[in-house]
């Protein structure tokens, strides 16, 4: 072993003790840390190193005099506290143990082995609603599992397995003392299904506009929209008006569109190709003469509806063309002063949408209509193109005067330049 470096001795001896350890000269390791401690006695690095050491050579008793040592030198270090747990553990010291782990969290209390290891003891000490608890706080603060060390994934697995349990047991057990209650409304079931851990949280993320106090609806009720179903009545129609578009060869452009230096994000596979194409019949607020002509029965359907209307950036409404095996990634829309309309047409078997925490598969001919400023996505892992017709309308909780003065406010930021209200999406 190399002598230390007599202008910084300790520092010399513990870079000389680590790499004893890494080569296994074990006897060279404790040596040098021996030597640290008999130039500065409470140094807390060599303090905790030693005693790791020694914890790891069987001697519990010793290692806990050291690591204790360790922390009144650097009681603001919280993985010295989380190594004195161990010895503390090893020593059969539980109350203690348990301490250590406090003072751990206490400093740093999104200190993950930490989290785990006293979830942990209050698991292996019967206290089970505590552990819960305690696992629930340490899956909140660790990373993805598939990013986690495998030596402790299993351990959050594990704990993963028993906040699932308790969440059933706790469902299972509302249901009962709700009976028939528990169906009351779709907002109740969908309540205990974000309790029970089946449902994810999902909120208004715009891209551009945001108008407060509007429900984070993903779905809107059918009721909201009274001239949605003579609306669907059309589908026939303009389900002809397309296949006449197609067989002539117009199937426009893509609809992904990213300028040339802008940051593509999620659309990279999807920028200007095909596999996602659009045929606009209105386009921010311009009638598309060319498609418009040559789809009267669609064109009228469509003036029976009360599309959002804002000069220049709509109304909107297209064709949306998803050719077979194309995702459509997750993404957020750009104003929830809108809600998007989606018209099914052509559906081929293996067609999915998802709006937040709901996926479903388009019927045909049966449109819904949702929020596009939560997160939504769609599949055609069909072996045919999917077509759906979309077209955008107010947030039906906006009223005549809101929506006024939203004309007035986008028309200034158009000016300015900030505007990016129109197109829809999927």
């Amino acid at each position: 072993m190399s002598g230390p470096d007599p202008r910084h001795p300790v520092d010399s001896l513990l870079a000389a003790a680590a790499q004893a350890w890494h080569e296994n000269r074990r006897e060279d390791a404790v040596r040098a840390y021996q030597e640290v401690l008999r130039l500065s006695p409470e140094d807390p690095r060599a303090l905790n190193a030693l005693g790791n050491r020694v914890l790891a050579a069987g001697d519990a008793e010793s290692a806990c005099a050291l690591l204790r040592r360790a922390t009144a030198a650097n009681p603001g270090a919280a993985p010295i506290w989380l190594n004195l747990s161990f010895a503390l553990r090893a020593a059969g010291d539980a109350a203690n143990e348990r301490a250590a782990l406090e003072k751990a969290l206490e400093i740093d209390p999104y200190f993950v082995l930490a989290l785990l290891h006293k979830a942990q003891w209050l698991e292996r000490h019967g206290r089970e609603a505590e552990a819960v608890r305690a696992y629930r706080n340490l899956l909140d603060a660790a990373p993805a599992l598939d990013a986690v060390s495998p030596a402790i994934r299993p351990m959050l697995e594990h704990g993963h397995a028993l906040v699932q349990k308790a969440d059933q047991d706790i469902d299972a057990t509302i249901r009962a003392a709700l009976g028939s209650r528990s169906t009351v409304s779709q907002r109740l079931e969908h309540c205990l299904d974000i309790l029970a851990g089946r449902r994810s949280i999902y909120v208004h993320k715009p891209a551009g506009l945001h108008f407060p106090y509007l429900p984070a609806i993903q779905f809107f009720d059918r009721a909201l929209f009274p001239w949605l179903e003579s609306f669907e009545a059309q589908s026939s129609v303009i389900l002809e008006e397309l296949l006449r578009l197609i067989r002539e060869g117009v199937t426009g452009g893509p609809y992904v569109r990213v300028a040339a230096g802008e940051p593509v994000n999620q659309w990279r596979d999807l920028n200007n190709s095909v596999d996602w194409s659009a045929v606009f019949l209105w386009k921010d607020g311009n009638r598309v003469d060319e498609i418009a002509r040559r789809c009267p029965a669609t064109m009228a359907a469509l003036a029976k509806v009360s599309m959002l209307d804002i000069a220049g950036r709509g109304p909107t409404a297209m064709f949306s063309l998803l050719r077979p095996g194309t995702h459509i990634p997750p993404h957020h829309g750009v104003t929830n002063t809108r809600a998007v309309v989606h018209l099914p047409l052509i559906v081929p078997a293996g067609c999915r949408f998802r709006v937040g925490s709901e996926t479903r598969a388009w019927p045909s001919g049966e449109a819904w209509i949702f929020d596009d400023t939560i997160e939504h996505e769609a599949w055609n892992d069909g072996t045919e193109m999917r077509a759906v017709l979309i077209f955008d309308v107010w947030n039906p909780y906006l009223d005549e005067a809101e929506k006024d003065a939203l004309r007035v406010v986008d028309t200034v930021l158009q000016r300015f330049g900030k505007s990016d209200a129109g197109g829809s999406g999927i």
